[in-house]
């Protein structure tokens, strides 16, 4: 929202003392000319700012939600290229074919139609997304609530995810859509479905065949999402997020095959694990939390990564305990 609003200031500076000077019709003796282009230019810098909302509006599509098919997005290229067009037609009409006070106007309210346009289809987008979430929420508690251990672990997981997403820098935000780390944070656990529940809910130390069968919830969950095409591409942030910095995590796959939307939610997993109850011990503090991930920097969490996320406030990531998991 800040950069949009930076955006619509550079644009009004570059444009605003045009438009002065073509409402100023007493000094022109030319009224009805100033009203026709104060119009034009008004009408051109909304355009503008359409055609700049409309590329910020694709690249917020680009998620597990509202990616689609190629066809939508070959679409969503042809609404840009029509935008363009509109502003370049407008320009030409505005300047070069001398058009009425009507013409300007129709060309004026059609921009403005559009910015209306746009702003309620953004809003419905973000409005079925955030109940996209919600819902999704309520399902994963259902799957949390399978094993004592783990109710409300993967919403828990989800909150550090995302609070952790603000603080890594630019670079490495670029190549993670927001919304589709959401969603594999929150569903990373849900191959556990897959597993038995006298596994899941063992207080002892699993068997090395328990462990075995343990393992293969990252498997199960992207099987269970297959059929979702959409999340295909975040379907190796779920598959490797139990792998390691040294290499030698569930499936022993190299570091650098593995995302770093995968690197993330480990982190985030691992700071729930080491927080939360279980049935076999007691929670860790935070300071505890912060000082075992320090540890094993490196060899089973990102060094990098955890370098950024030790730094997080103590009360922003007590924030993100749910309730349901609260002393």
């Amino acid at each position: 929202m800040k950069k949009t609003n930076t955006l619509l200031i550079s644009i009004l500076t570059i444009f605003l003392p045009l438009l002065l000077s073509s409402c100023n019709a007493e000094t022109k003796n030319d009224t009805m000319h100033g009203l026709i282009l104060a119009l034009i230019i008004a009408g051109s810098i909304i355009m503008v700012v359409n055609i700049v909302f409309y590329i910020m509006f694709m690249f917020k599509m680009k998620d597990v939600i509202t990616s689609g098919n190629k066809t939508n997005r070959i679409w969503l290229y042809i609404g840009l290229i029509l935008l363009i067009f509109f502003l370049v037609g407008y320009i030409l009409v505005g300047f070069l074919f001398n058009p009425a006070v009507l013409t300007s106007c129709i060309l004026f309210f059609g921009s403005l139609f559009v910015s209306v346009m746009l702003y309620i289809t953004s809003r419905l987008v973000v409005t079925a997304k955030e109940t996209g979430v919600k819902l999704t929420q309520t399902l994963i508690d259902i799957v949390d609530a399978r094993d004592p251990n783990l109710n409300g672990h993967s919403r828990h997981v989800k909150n550090i995810t995302m609070l952790f997403y603000k603080y890594i820098p630019l670079y490495m935000k670029i190549n993670i859509n927001p919304v589709s780390l959401e969603y594999a944070s929150l569903m990373h656990d849900i191959g556990k479905l897959g597993v038995p529940e006298s596994i899941l809910n063992k207080p002892d130390k699993l068997t090395p065949e328990e462990y075995e069968a343990m393992k293969t919830h990252p498997k199960i969950a992207v099987k269970l999402l297959k059929s979702l095409k959409s999340f295909d591409s975040i379907s190796d942030w779920i598959l490797f997020h139990h792998e390691r910095a040294d290499g030698k995590g569930y499936y022993n796959v190299d570091p650098k095959v593995v995302p770093l939307a995968a690197k993330i939610i480990a982190i985030a997993d691992t700071y729930s694990a080491i927080t939360m109850r279980r049935s076999y011990k007691a929670p860790r503090s935070h300071e505890e939390a912060i000082e075992i991930i320090k540890e094993v920097s490196g060899t089973q969490l990102d060094k990098d990564l955890v370098d950024i996320f030790v730094n997080i406030p103590k009360e922003e990531l007590v924030k993100c305990i749910p309730d349901t998991i609260k002393d």
